[in-house]
C-alpha cells in the first residue's frame, strides 16, 4: 500500500487487489460493492452517489490502456472518491509513459479537495491519450497519402486496421466521459465550477473531437475505396467483354475451319492460308472499328496512370 498525505484536508491512497482488508475501514457503508466489483469486476463501470445528507462518493472501474491486437491485454484501475480521500487500486502508475510522475504529485498536492486530485490524473490520463493519438494521426496521414501513390488491396488492410483502432481508442474514451458526467451529477463543491475541472474537461471533449474527425476522415477513405474498387471492377469486365468481342471473329473462323467435314472447298485453294489470314485481320479491324466509332472501348484498353485513381 502506499499513502499520500497530499494536504491536511485529504488523502490519496494506493492498494494492490489483496489489501481489501486494509481498504474496508476507509470506506463508507456503500463501499462493500465497491469492493465486491474490486474483486469480480474486469470492465468499465461507475456508481454516483450522492443523498441530500451525506458524504458524496463516486466509485467504480476504468479500463485506461488496451492492446489493438488482444482484447484480453488491458489495464483496468478501481477507484472511491470523496471530498476528503481518494481510493485506487492496481493502479500502476510505471505504465504511463508520458507522465512525469513527480510533476504529477506536485500538481495534486496543490489542491484542496481529494476530487480535484482525480480530476488532476484524469487530465494527465487524458495526456497520455493524446500523445498516442497524435501518433495515430500520424500513421493514418501517411496512410490517405499511399491510396495516392500505390493503391492496392495491402492499403484496404491498413484502412481497416486504422478503424479498428479508431474503435478501440473510443472504447476506452466513453467511459472517461461518463466519468465526467458522474462528477458533474454528484456535485461536489466547487468542484464543477473550478479551474481544475474546466481544463480537464476540455482534454477529454479535445480527444472526442479529434477522434470524430479522425472518424470522418477514415469513412471518407473507406467510401472512396469503394467507389474505386467498384469502377475498376466495372472497368475490367468492360475490358474482357471488348476483348472477347474484338476476338470472336477469330474463334468463329477457327471453330469453322476445325471441323471435320469430307467436303471444305477452301481446303483446295492454291492462296487459302493468306485468304484466311486476311479475313480474320480485316474483319477483327472491321469489328475494333465499329466499336471505336461508337465509344464503346473509351480508356479500356489504356494502362494505369501511377498516382491516379482512375486513370
Amino acid at each position: 500500500m502506499k499513502k499520500y498525505n497530499l494536504s491536511k484536508k485529504w488523502k490519496w491512497s494506493q492498494f494492490s487487489a489483496n489489501d481489501m482488508e486494509r481498504i474496508k475501514p476507509l470506506l463508507l457503508q456503500d463501499g462493500n460493492e465497491w469492493l465486491k466489483k474490486v474483486r469480480d469486476n474486469r470492465s468499465n463501470y461507475l456508481r454516483v452517489k450522492a443523498p441530500e445528507n451525506g458524504e458524496k462518493v463516486v466509485y467504480g472501474s476504468l479500463i485506461y490502456q488496451q492492446s489493438f491486437e488482444d482484447d484480453q491485454d488491458y489495464k483496468i484501475f478501481h477507484f472511491y472518491v470523496t471530498e476528503d480521500q481518494w481510493i485506487t487500486v492496481d493502479l500502476a502508475l510505471s505504465m504511463f509513459k508520458h507522465i512525469n510522475l513527480e510533476f504529477l504529485i506536485r500538481q495534486i498536492n496543490r489542491t484542496e479537495h481529494a476530487v480535484d486530485g482525480f480530476l488532476i490524473f484524469l487530465g494527465e490520463l487524458m495526456n497520455e491519450m493524446l500523445v498516442e493519438i497524435d501518433q495515430f494521426e500520424v500513421e493514418l496521414k501517411t496512410l490517405i497519402w499511399s491510396i495516392r501513390n500505390r493503391n492496392e488491396t495491402g492499403i484496404l488492410e491498413k484502412v481497416y486496421r486504422r478503424r479498428h483502432e479508431l474503435l478501440v481508442w473510443k472504447s476506452l474514451l466513453i467511459p472517461i466521459r461518463e466519468l465526467k458526467m458522474g462528477i458533474e451529477e454528484a456535485d461536489f463543491e466547487e468542484v464543477s465550477r473550478g479551474e481544475i475541472f474546466t481544463r480537464t474537461c476540455r482534454r477529454i471533449e479535445r480527444a472526442v473531437v479529434l477522434l470524430n474527425e479522425y472518424e470522418h476522415e477514415i469513412d471518407s477513405i473507406i467510401n472512396l475505396e469503394e467507389v474505386i474498387s467498384s469502377h475498376r471492377g466495372n472497368e475490367i469486365m468492360k475490358t474482357l467483354t471488348v476483348i472477347t468481342i474484338i476476338f470472336t471473329p477469330i474463334m468463329a473462323y477457327g471453330a469453322l475451319w476445325g471441323m471435320n467435314f469430307k467436303y471444305m472447298p477452301e481446303l483446295g485453294w492454291r492462296h487459302g492460308y493468306l485468304f484466311a489470314f486476311i479475313l480474320v485481320i480485316f474483319t477483327t479491324l472491321l469489328l475494333y472499328g465499329y466499336l471505336k466509332v461508337k465509344g464503346w472501348t473509351g480508356d479500356l484498353l489504356k494502362g494505369k496512370k501511377r498516382g491516379s485513381f482512375f486513370k
